[in-house]
């Protein structure tokens, strides 16, 4: 037993001073390492940010403001180029676990147990994906197991706070529930991966007895319903509260703030919605704005917490998106449908860039460079890796395989994992909408080619990133030697870690792998 808890407990008898001098004795926390923040936002696009993330400021960059992004890319460095799924729950669940959605199989976003999400499709069967998310424990069906970092930092020392959106399993897995991947302390999250309000006048999505509307009522802020309390603004105060707790333990702690927002619905943040409505923007417009400022806002809330508090010298602050911003739905987004994230093409449920390509940020004081940026690629499974080697923790079991690679080295600026390094996405999924990338497909990134592969059609696309971040310009029948190369390195990859293909209707048989099509 600790002997710092033991002597305490002998003062308890004496007088005030006795005590105060015991909370002195508490003060000193003797594990130095750093506090962790993972600042993670739905939906949000490469240019949902009035911080360039291109070589030049486009008229989002000018349109939204986000002066706490601004603030922690002067203390730490941007990512130009990482990448994610391009839906919610595969991100998620490589996030967690370290692998790649290929290998893990959550290849759409989950909500009830043993239920495809997956829309119809005539000529296409979605496989049997792992629709019951992840897990830490066998025993369901339909889901991956693998063990969660979250629950190794717990085990080396962290204390551990989630935030806002969990959606790592269906309801009534044992995924569903934050607690169950470590986290000591669940603020807010559950298998839903949206919500059904960001109003606290309408609970959130409760009724005033208390009964969610939908399954996407966000739970556990009853003390703010029926106030003027945004969501997101809930979610940070409840944070605050939690690290006020955290500071009291003499740990290093783990937060990993996961803010439902910008994922739709669009309701408006009156705080900040009249502002953009004078800049000339529709009412969808303007209300995406203030999703995207008050998420802003609760980011700047929390590195001022860290200031004040004495924290802000040790604390590593990780901010990244899940998936590109939505781009395909006319009913939230105006304006020419799959333009919403120019320069990329396209959006959320895309392979195009404009649905995989995320806002990273980084501020580690004293390691990182201020003010600086990085160009190389990285995918969101590398957090796994890269979060534990934070924290020190460099000997550690899963029960899975772990796709992801420390960036840490590219932090330092003391190499490149990136170098000679092919990235791979699969999505044998039929996630919804449409529009360009979007649905049946996989990729392969592999320096500055990038290979779009589509399983009903057989068609592949080319495009060289570096020249073309628009991918506009398809290249496949002028360079047939790279796309066979890159082929073959697809469906090897693919094979190699069980991933899945739709079948055809017709015939019940599967999609060729893209190395089987010339």
């Amino acid at each position: 037993m600790n002997k710092k808890t033991l002597f305490p407990l002998a003062l308890v008898p004496l007088a005030a001073t006795s005590l105060q001098a015991q909370s002195n004795i508490q003060a000193e926390r003797t594990d130095k390492r750093p506090n962790i923040i993972l600042f993670m936002v739905d939906d949000m696009g490469w240019q949902d940010t009035s911080l360039p993330f291109w070589t030049q400021k486009t008229h989002y960059n000018e349109l939204y403001e986000t002066p706490n992004m601004e603030r922690l890319a002067r203390q730490g460095m941007m990512f130009t180029q990482a990448y994610a799924s391009s839906i919610s729950s595969p991100s998620r669940c490589s996030l967690i676990t370290g692998a790649n959605a290929a290998r893990h199989r959550v290849t759409n976003w989950t909500l009830k147990k043993n239920t495809m999400t997956d829309r119809k499709d005539k000529q296409l069967t979605v496989p049997e994906w792992n629709y019951n998310g992840i897990s830490q424990v066998p025993g369901t069906n339909n889901t991956f197991v693998g063990t969660s970092f979250v629950q190794i930092l717990k085990d080396s020392g962290y204390h551990t706070i989630h935030c806002g959106k969990a959606h790592f399993g269906a309801i009534d897995t044992p995924g569903e529930d934050p607690h169950h991947w470590g986290f000591e302390v669940n603020i807010a999250g559950h298998a839903a991966g949206g919500l059904a309000s960001y109003l606290g006048e309408e609970n959130y999505g409760h009724t005033k007895n208390g009964k969610p509307i939908s399954l996407m009522a966000v739970p556990g802020l009853e003390k703010y319903w029926g106030t003027e309390t945004f969501v997101t603004e809930a979610l940070t105060l409840e944070a605050i509260k939690a690290l006020d707790k955290a500071k009291k333990y003499n740990q290093p702690f783990y937060l990993y703030m996961a803010q439902y927002a910008i994922h739709i619905p669009l309701n408006k943040d009156k705080r900040f919605y009249d502002k953009y409505k004078k800049k000339g923007m529709t009412d969808h417009e303007a209300a995406y704005a203030t999703l995207i400022e008050g998420m802003d806002k609760s980011l700047g809330d929390l590195m001022d917490w860290l200031e004040k508090n004495g924290e802000a010298d040790n604390t590593i602050i990780i901010f990244m998106s899940d998936n590109g911003g939505l781009a395909s739905e006319s009913g939230w987004r105006d304006g020419k449908l799959h333009t919403q994230n120019y320069p990329l093409n396209s959006g959320k449920g895309s392979t195009y860039e404009g649905g995989i390509r995320e806002p990273l940020i980084v501020s580690w004081p004293g390691v990182v460079a201020p003010d600086s940026k990085c160009d190389k690629y990285l995918l969101i499974e590398d957090f796994y890796p890269t979060i534990l080697e934070m924290a020190g923790i460099k000997k550690y079991k899963t029960v899975q395989p772990i796709d992801g690679i420390s960036f840490v080295p590219l932090l330092k600026q003391t190499g490149n994992p990136s170098k000679g390094r092919s990235l791979f996405w699969n999505m044998p999924n039929n996630w919804g909408n449409d529009g360009p990338g979007i649905n049946f497909n996989c990729a392969v990134r592999n320096g500055d080619w990038k290979l779009i592969y589509y399983y009903g059609t057989g068609k592949k696309e080319l495009f060289n990133i570096s020249d073309d971040i628009g991918e506009n310009n398809d290249l496949s029948a002028q360079h047939p030697d790279i796309v066979k190369k890159l082929s073959k390195e697809l469906g090897s990859y693919l094979r190699k870690v069980d991933a899945q293909r739709p079948a055809f209707n017709a015939t019940g048989k599967p999609c060729p792998w893209p190395d089987e099509v010339k």
